[in-house]
């Protein structure tokens, strides 16, 4: 057989390809694939004419010179050859174009028995249409419109064959039945949209593909209603299985499901009317975006185009939408995008999502079709170039920027398809070593890895100057200093994670999913389309400011828990835009105070406080926190109602009191008495509400009156944010009075004791609207043992003949906060009678060093932030001023005072505490006052500096009015060790071992 009789086994197509620049023997890139000839050849004698055809194609020098280049840059397409070398005589045989069209025609007609034999069919098929498509395109005979529409050929044939199988598997199994079984999609009720690349026929190399599945819920091929959504469930994970499982032939195509609605709480196939209700109620402009695409492309035709045809209002509206712009912006957030920065790196650029990439092209168009789509239907076409030039028709860009962008789409698109082409990756990103470049410039027909690198910066430069230039008016939404902010659409944006990851963020990655489940609405806060556009804005500046705390992934997850628990987002996300304090203050508490983070979280009205005017005053005035709860509890139609909304009010104060000390607004000595004063203003309305419930049910009690004492920090007026509510219920009546006068009649004991526990249960109880305070009684006479309200005469004897030292220690705290005025008047008479008796003053150093030591073993601590507990910390203090109460208030009731700092003072005054222990005392509580207050404020757990946030301890050393952690750290320890010394002189030595 002569050279000339060979080469008629050469298609004429492909006779005008065009050589790949090379380096080196050309013989020696095609080593392999001559090898691979002559095996076959060896092995097969019937495979004569396919190795001739190849022999022959060889001759020619242009195609020599394609194949070897191939060779010699790309492992994928040589393998391809090289495995099979008559499936590359077949292709040589044929035009490019009609072997993609025979491949795609038997993907869809040529019927399989089984679902391993259809996985192999199709595979065969996708390696024969990527290697002719690939020889088509770097032999320059093929534009990339022609290359695009090939892939998604072969990707629309493929996919409609393993569909078709699946329909006849079920209606064969009798789990559906067909309408139509010859042909098996028609009317079927299950429709794959094909979105993005692949809707618009723009498919890249390597490219997955996008669908949307949907079904008919109403019609189709499942009778069953209840077993539908199951069905197509299956459906879908059979027809995903055969495209993009990997054998050993490889894979069809890898398939995405992700542009779906709601993807993270919608399962793979979505029923057709949840799809439209989806669209009208919560749709996102970047989901207009990407239908703009697509396009039905298996299944029932029919249904997915009337589908499309329903939701053409929710894509095209029919004004000029420049309020979607930002938004739809939001999609490419880059600062960067803007003029005045650097040129573009070519080694390691990503030509898709980078600078100057062939998204900016894409949006660019996108953009301007969703402002102007709804008033030109002309505008609404899939196609990136076609849609260009509508653009010029309509004047919307000029001619030259038409040109010059579609010449770079053009080139991007190659050099895209020739990076995938390399090894099959889906991937955007140039190589980063010079030769690799190099080789891409090769594929790409330069003999010159810097003509390359020249034309492909130039290109990049002119989208980027162009995309810019239509933005320019607009407000950057991007990371600051520069950096891509991208959540929308279904792929990690690599300049994302690398700006997130700038920013502090440990785990970029979840950063991006959460935000994007914040745009699916599904949280009250996003419900609105307004909700979700107003936080696109502000979420830029969000995130900037998060990633300035010690922990930004610690404080995103503090904000996620506020947004998911918000009632409404638009008026609190447009609150922290436009308001800086209020921003700058909710971003220290995310970042320094867990336990005001944690109640926003449960509790995101509270945020509602911070606006109020009278957060920066009127914290102490007691008549404005009454008259403001006096309101809330108007409003109340029963007892629960009143519990509800004490809790409402005692929350939103508490966590504003929280906020004051933590920017620093007041000083511990102002938030321990703000605490105090508004649990007195609960207490009291709460005791009004608990007595007129009680009433109701059983009367009054003649002549009776109570008093409620409060004890311990909340009788000191040092609460904390963590404080319990130390109480005791004193109560007095007729002694003539046998029962109370209601229908349903008490003893007194009986009916003191149901009060009290209802003004527990108002205090403590949670409701539906949370809690309040922690409650405890066992400072009241006889502690746990004794009745829960304790009668004045059983006060009185106890306290005179049976109370033990600590409990008169306690009862130099007891204020009286609540009740009847003239009995509150009498039983505080009596308090100050008991503690004014004359004491023995070794017997009560004696008592006080031996409980002191008790605690001691029960609690013992060497750890200094431990500074209650700790050896010469708070409890030192407040034995030393109970003590000196106790010993010296017979001579000088003048030094009775329920406050640990105050009763120090006037001790001082009188001589009963000389200087130098003054100088230590003094000081010593304000600072255990002062750190003890800002941890409460931030943590519910102990506080370990190692560990803490940096945020918290500098608001700690603030608090402190010390230079830094350090300093605070040495001074806490020597006051700790002087404190104690002033116990021992003051009191006594604490012995260990001794009760």
């Amino acid at each position: 057989m002569s050279a000339a009789q060979n080469r008629k086994g050469v298609n004429a197509f492909w006779l005008e390809a065009k050589a790949l620049p090379q380096e080196g023997d050309l013989d020696e890139q095609l080593s392999m694939l001559l090898e691979s000839c002559q095996k076959l050849q060896k092995s097969d004698p019937e495979a004569e004419g396919e190795v001739s055809t190849l022999y022959a194609a060889l001759e020619q020098e242009p195609l020599k010179g394609l194949l070897a280049g191939i060779c010699s840059t790309s492992s994928f397409l040589r393998d391809l050859m090289v495995q099979k070398p008559k499936r590359l005589s077949d292709i040589l045989g044929q035009s490019a174009g009609e072997r993609i069209d025979a491949l795609a025609a038997s993907a869809i007609d040529e019927i399989q028995e089984s679902e391993a034999s259809v996985m192999r069919h199709l595979r065969l098929i996708k390696q024969d249409a990527a290697l002719t498509i690939a020889l088509a395109d770097l032999a320059g005979l093929w534009s990339v419109k022609q290359v695009t529409n090939a892939l998604t050929k072969i990707a629309d044939a493929t996919l409609r064959g393993a569909l078709r199988f699946v329909l006849r598997d079920y209606h064969r199994r009798g789990k559906v039945t067909l309408p139509h079984p010859d042909d098996p999609e028609l009317e079927c009720g299950f429709v794959a949209l094909a979105m993005g690349k692949h809707g618009a026929g723009e498919l890249n190399y390597s490219s997955d593909i996008d669908l949307i599945i949907l079904y008919d819920s109403t019609s189709g091929c499942c009778d069953d209603p209840y077993e539908m959504n199951r069905t197509y469930v299956r459906f879908t994970r059979q027809l995903v299985k055969i495209m993009q499982e990997r054998t050993a032939d490889g894979y069809v195509f890898r398939t995405d499901l992700r542009l779906r609605p709601d993807p993270g709480s919608t399962p793979p196939a979505v029923a057709i009317l949840a799809a439209l209700q989806y669209y009208e109620s919560m749709g996102q402009n970047w989901e207009r975006a990407a239908l703009i695409k697509a396009r039905p492309c298996a299944g029932d035709i029919a249904a997915g185009d009337a589908f499309l045809h329903e939701i053409t209002p929710f894509i095209w509206r029919k004004y000029f939408d420049y309020a979607a712009l930002a938004d739809v912006h939001s999609i490419k957030r880059q600062i960067h995008a803007h003029k005045g920065h650097g040129s573009v790196a070519i080694n390691g650029h990503n030509v898709k999502l980078g600078r100057g990439g062939i998204r900016e092209i894409e949006f660019f168009v996108q953009t301007q079709q969703l402002i102007a789509g709804g008033r030109n239907p002309d505008l609404r076409g899939r196609e990136t170039i076609p849609m260009l030039s509508e653009l010029v028709g309509l004047t919307w860009i000029s001619e030259r920027a038409r040109d010059e962008l579609s010449q770079c789409y053009e080139f991007l698109r190659k050099v895209e398809h020739r990076i995938q082409m390399q090894r099959d990756e889906q991937t955007h990103m140039m190589p980063q070593s010079d030769d690799g470049v190099a080789q891409i410039g090769r594929m790409m027909g330069y003999a010159s890895v810097d003509a390359f690198k020249h034309d492909l910066r130039d290109t990049l430069e002119c989208v980027q100057g162009h995309y810019s230039n239509l933005f320019k008016e607009e407000q950057a939404l991007g990371a600051e200093g520069g950096g891509n902010l991208v959540f929308t659409g279904e792929d990690y944006d690599p300049s994302t994670i690398e700006t997130l990851t700038e920013m502090g963020f440990q785990n970029p990655k979840e950063v991006i999913n959460t935000v994007r489940s914040w745009h699916f609405g599904r949280y009250p806060a996003m419900r609105s389309a307004k909700a979700r556009e107003r936080l696109t804005e502000f979420t830029p500046d969000l995130l900037a400011a998060l990633g300035k705390t010690d922990n930004p992934d610690t404080s995103f997850l503090s904000f996620h828990a506020f947004l998911k628990a918000l009632p409404s987002g638009v008026q609190v996300f447009s609150l922290l835009r436009n308001n800086p304090q209020l921003f700058e203050t909710l971003i220290i508490i995310l970042g320094a105070a867990p336990r005001l983070a944690r109640t926003m979280g449960r509790r995101p009205r509270v945020i509602d406080a911070l606006l109020d005017p009278a957060f920066l005053g009127d914290i102490l005035e007691r008549d404005y926190l009454d008259a403001q709860l006096q309101k809330a509890l108007s409003e109340a139609t029963c007892f629960e109602d009143a519990l509800d909304s004490a809790r409402i009010f005692g929350q939103e104060q508490l966590f504003l009191i929280g906020v004051r000390i933590l920017m620093g607004i007041i000083s511990a000595s102002q938030a321990g008495a703000a605490y105090a004063m508004l649990a007195g203003v609960i207490i009291r309305h709460m005791l009004e509400h608990s007595q007129k419930e009680l009433e109701e049910r059983h009367g009054k009690m003649p002549g009776g009156q109570v008093a409620v004492i409060a004890m311990g920090k909340l009788g000191g007026r040092e609460m904390t944010a963590s404080s319990d509510l130390d109480l005791m219920l004193i109560y007095d009546f007729d002694e003539d009075a046998k029962f109370s006068d209601g229908k349903k009649p008490l003893a007194a004991s009986q009916y003191y004791a149901r009060l009290t526990q209802r003004l527990i249960t108002a205090l403590s109880a949670p409701t539906a609207e949370g809690d309040l305070y922690e409650v405890d009684f066992r400072l009241r006479p006889s502690g746990n043992s004794g009745p829960l309200a304790t009668s004045f005469k059983s006060f009185r004897s106890y306290h005179t003949s049976d109370a033990w030292t600590w409990e008169h220690m306690a009862l130099t705290r007891a204020r009286i906060i609540a009740g009847d005025d003239g009995f509150c008047k009498k039983v505080r008479k009596e308090i100050v009678s008991i503690l004014s008796r004359q004491r023995e003053e070794q017997s009560i150093k004696r008592d006080i060093a031996q409980m002191r030591a008790r605690i001691e073993r029960e609690k013992r601590t060497s750890d200094i932030w431990n500074i209650k507990q700790i050896p010469g910390g708070l409890v030192d203090v407040e034995f030393i001023a109970q003590g000196l109460q106790l010993m010296h208030a017979h001579k000088h009731p003048e030094i009775l005072h329920t406050s640990t700092a105050q009763s120090l003072r006037l001790c001082v005054d009188r001589g009963l505490v000389n200087n130098a222990d003054a100088d230590i005392l003094l000081p010593a509580i304000r600072l255990y006052h002062d750190v003890t207050q800002i941890l409460r404020v931030c943590l519910s757990e102990s506080f370990d500096p190692n560990k803490a946030a940096a945020a918290l301890k500098d608001v700690v050393v603030r608090a402190s009015q010390e230079i830094d952690m350090r300093s605070l750290e040495e001074t806490l320890s020597e006051f700790q060790i002087d404190t104690r010394a002033c116990f021992v002189r003051l009191v006594g030595p604490v012995e260990e071992g001794r009760d």
